[in-house]
C-alpha cells in the first residue's frame, strides 16, 4: 500500500473531524429538529444517543478507516476481501455525494444572508423581513447560483489536499467558530422576549415525544457526528496508529454536542422573541434571525449590522466546515481506487454534485409542485438520507467491526498496540455496545422507519 499523507497534529485529527460535525448539521438543523421534537426532551434523548450509540459506531468506522489506511471502498475491500462488504464502501461513498448535493443548497442559503448583511440590507427594516426567506428560496434562478458558489468554495479548499486545505482550513475555522458561536449565544440572553426560548430548552415536556422523536435524536446525531457518510473512514485513515481513537472520539462528539447547545441558545431566545414557531421548519434561522437583526437596526444601526454579519458568518464557515469532509470522501475514493488527479476528480464530483443539487436548489421554485411521498424533492432527500442511509451505514459498519473483524484486531487499534492502558480496560464495554447494543437499537430504528 502506498504511504500517505497523515494529520500533523492531534489537534489537527480533532479540528478536522469536528469540523465534519460542527457544521451546518448544528446550526441549521439541530434548532428546527428539537423545535418539531419537543425542546429540553429531545435534547435529552439525543444526548443519550451520541453517548451510547454515536461514540461506539464512531469508534466503529474510525477502526475500519486507520487499520485500512484507505477509502470507504478500498477499506472494507482490504479489511474482508473477496466478500460483499465493499458495497458497503459504495453506500459510504454514495450517501455523502447525496448530502453534499442539498447541504450546498443551505450553503448557498447562507452565503445569500451573509451578502445582505455585509450590503447593510438589514438596516432598512419591513414589516415583512423573514418573508424575504420565501421570495428568495421560491426565486427562479437565485438560490441555484449561491449553490453553485457555495459547491466552488468547497472545492477550493479541498483542492488544497490534506495540509494545505482541509487540516489549514480546520485548525483556523474551528477556534473562530466556537467563539462566534459563544458571543452570538451570550447576547441572545439579553433579547427582549427570549427568556421564553431559554425555558423551552431547559425545561423538558416528556408528553410531547413520539417513537418518531426517538428516531429524529438518532438520524440527527448521526448527521450531526458525520456518521455512515464515510467521512470518519476517510479521515481516519490520515491519522497515525499511535494516535487515541478513543480521545478522538470524545472530542469530537464533545466539541459537537457544546457547539449544538450553543446554537440551540444562540437561536431559540431569538425565535421566540421574533414570535415564530419553533417547529417552522428548514427555514427557521433565515426566518428568524433577519428580523432580530433588522429590529436592532432600528434603535443601534452598527450593532444590528455587526451581529448580523458575525452571524451568517458563522454559519457559512461552518457550512464550509462540513461540505469539506463531503467532498473529501469520493474525492479520496477516485483518487485511492481509480487513479485520478485531485483536480479530476474535483472537477468530476463538482458536476455530479452540481446536477444532483440543482433539483434541491429549486424545489422551492420551478419545482415546487414536484413531490416524493408527500414531501417536496428538498425535504424529501434530507429525510432519506437521514433516516435511512445514515443508520443504515451506521449499522453496517458496526456489523463489519463486531461481528466480521477478528477481536484481537479489533482491541489492537482501540488501544494503539497497548499503548493506551485505559482504553485496555473500557475496551470489553465499548464493544459489547459495538457488538451488541448499537446494532440492535439503529436497526429497531431502520426498520421503524419503513412503517
Amino acid at each position: 500500500m502506498q504511504n500517505k499523507e497523515t494529520f500533523g497534529s492531534k489537534f489537527a485529527i480533532i479540528a478536522a473531524m469536528a469540523g465534519s460535525a460542527i457544521g451546518l448539521g448544528n446550526i441549521w438543523r439541530f434548532p428546527y429538529v428539537i423545535g418539531e421534537n419537543g425542546g429540553a426532551a429531545f435534547i435529552i434523548i439525543y444526548i443519550a444517543a451520541s453517548l451510547f450509540l454515536s461514540i461506539p459506531i464512531f469508534i466503529a468506522e474510525f477502526t475500519i478507516g486507520r487499520r485500512s489506511g484507505a477509502n470507504c471502498f478500498g477499506a472494507l475491500n482490504t479489511l474482508a476481501p473477496h466478500k460483499s462488504w465493499k458495497f458497503t464502501g459504495m453506500l459510504c461513498i454514495i450517501t455523502p455525494t447525496i448530502i453534499l448535493s442539498y447541504y450546498s443548497v443551505v450553503g448557498g442559503w447562507s452565503i445569500e444572508y451573509l451578502f445582505q448583511a455585509l450590503t447593510l440590507q438589514f438596516l432598512n427594516p419591513s414589516e415583512n423581513v423573514a418573508g424575504s426567506f420565501e421570495a428568495f428560496i421560491c426565486a427562479p434562478a437565485a438560490p441555484l447560483v449561491t449553490f453553485l458558489i457555495f459547491l466552488a468554495l468547497t472545492c477550493l479548499i479541498v483542492a488544497g489536499g490534506l495540509h494545505k486545505g482541509i487540516e489549514k482550513f480546520s485548525k483556523i475555522a474551528i477556534p473562530v467558530l466556537f467563539f462566534l458561536i459563544l458571543g452570538l449565544a451570550v447576547y441572545s440572553f439579553t433579547i427582549k422576549g427570549g427568556a421564553e426560548g431559554i425555558r423551552y430548552l431547559v425545561s423538558p415536556d416528556f408528553s410531547k415525544l413520539t417513537p418518531r422523536s426517538f428516531a429524529n435524536a438518532i438520524g440527527q446525531s448521526f448527521y450531526s457526528i458525520s456518521l455512515g457518510m464515510g467521512i470518519i473512514i476517510t479521515y481516519s485513515s490520515y491519522v497515525s496508529k499511535d494516535d487515541n481513537m478513543f480521545m478522538s472520539g470524545l472530542g469530537t462528539a464533545g466539541f459537537d454536542l457544546i457547539f449544538a447547545l450553543l446554537a440551540g441558545f444562540a437561536i431559540m431566545p431569538a425565535v421566540f422573541a421574533a414570535g415564530i414557531g419553533p417547529g417552522s421548519g428548514p427555514g427557521l434561522i433565515f426566518d428568524t434571525l433577519p428580523f432580530i437583526f433588522s429590529d436592532m437596526c432600528k434603535s443601534a444601526p452598527i450593532l444590528g449590522s455587526i451581529v448580523g454579519i458575525t452571524f451568517f458568518l458563522t454559519v457559512t464557515i461552518a457550512a464550509l466546515t462540513s461540505s469539506v469532509s463531503l467532498l473529501e470522501v469520493p474525492v479520496a475514493w477516485m483518487i485511492e481506487e481509480k487513479h485520478v488527479k485531485r483536480s479530476s476528480a474535483i472537477a468530476i464530483v463538482f458536476v455530479i454534485v452540481a446536477i444532483l443539487g440543482s433539483a434541491s436548489a429549486l424545489a422551492y421554485g420551478p419545482l415546487k409542485n414536484i413531490t416524493i411521498s408527500g414531501y417536496g424533492i428538498f425535504d424529501a432527500v434530507d429525510i432519506f438520507c437521514c433516516n435511512f442511509l445514515l443508520p443504515l451505514g451506521g449499522l453496517l459498519c458496526v456489523i463489519f467491526v463486531g461481528w466480521v473483524m477478528k477481536k484481537s484486531d479489533v482491541e489492537d487499534e482501540f488501544t494503539s498496540g497497548g499503548k493506551y492502558g485505559f482504553n485496555s480496560r473500557i475496551f470489553p464495554f465499548v464493544y459489547f455496545l459495538e457488538r451488541f447494543l448499537a446494532p440492535l437499537a439503529i436497526g429497531i430504528i431502520v426498520l421503524a422507519n419503513f412503517f
